[in-house]
């Protein structure tokens, strides 16, 4: 039962600094893990541990834990992965897809449009992370057609840096114009086949964070989510 409670808190909380509920630089207090699980502080440390060898945070003695800020020089790997094996399978999934595969695509599409919508229409109540579920399902579906799921749950797994990364760029919805833009393209390259069209497209959609944002990563606003400069380089 222990085993199964210290998994469920884990979960709860590498979704929470996934999702920037909890952000970088906070302090993750025992105190107040345990009071909030009613748990002791064996699992809470368990977890803890758990979270520090996946990246999200960092165990300082005699100060606490932290959460980790964004490294953008790990999430940029995660990016030319995606876009190299990405690539290939959008290629793949041209040479086989059917107009009901095209049609799940599109009725995508009308999900991200209605999303999109509600950031000009009620912006209160737009989600970030709906608006990337939504986008991220779009992908899925040639990953899916190809029977490359597999490489898919790899690339979207929760990671510390690019997980943040691509929430942080949604941000005020900040990549929704882009993002609509390049999907209606992709639509295209699907339905023309071209596949040359393919990796030109996909590196500009899936870099259009590093590029939206900018000079803006170090700024006084971003600058503590993510790893100094300084400190990327020496990486």
């Amino acid at each position: 039962m222990e085993a199964n409670r210290i998994q469920e808190i884990y979960e709860i909380l590498e979704e929470e600094i996934v999702q920037l509920k909890i952000l970088p630089g906070e302090i993750l207090s025992e105190n107040t893990l345990c009071k909030r699980f009613d748990v002791s502080r064996t699992p809470v440390r368990s977890v803890l541990q758990r979270l520090q060898q996946n990246g999200f945070v960092q165990i300082l003695p005699h100060k606490g834990t932290i959460v980790t800020p964004i490294c953008l020089h790990v999430a940029s790997q995660w990016i030319y992965q995606r876009l190299a094996v990405e690539s290939m399978v959008l290629r793949d999934f041209l040479r086989i897809c059917s107009p009901t595969d095209i049609a799940r695509i599109r009725y995508v599409h009308t999900l991200l449009q209605k999303s999109e919508r509600t950031l000009y229409e009620d912006p209160a109540h737009f989600s970030v992370n709906d608006f990337l579920a939504v986008d991220l399902s779009m992908h899925r579906i040639w990953f899916q057609v190809t029977d490359k799921l597999y490489l898919w749950d790899n690339l979207t797994r929760p990671q510390a840096d690019y997980s943040r990364f691509i929430r942080l760029d949604v941000v005020g919805g900040r990549n929704v114009p882009d993002v609509m833009c390049e999907h209606e393209q992709l639509i295209r390259i699907i339905e023309e086949k071209d596949e040359e069209g393919i990796e030109p497209l996909l590196e500009r959609h899936l870099y259009g964070g590093v590029r939206r944002m900018g000079g803006q990563l170090f700024s006084e606003e971003l600058q503590d989510y993510f790893v100094p400069a300084k400190a990327v380089e020496v990486m």
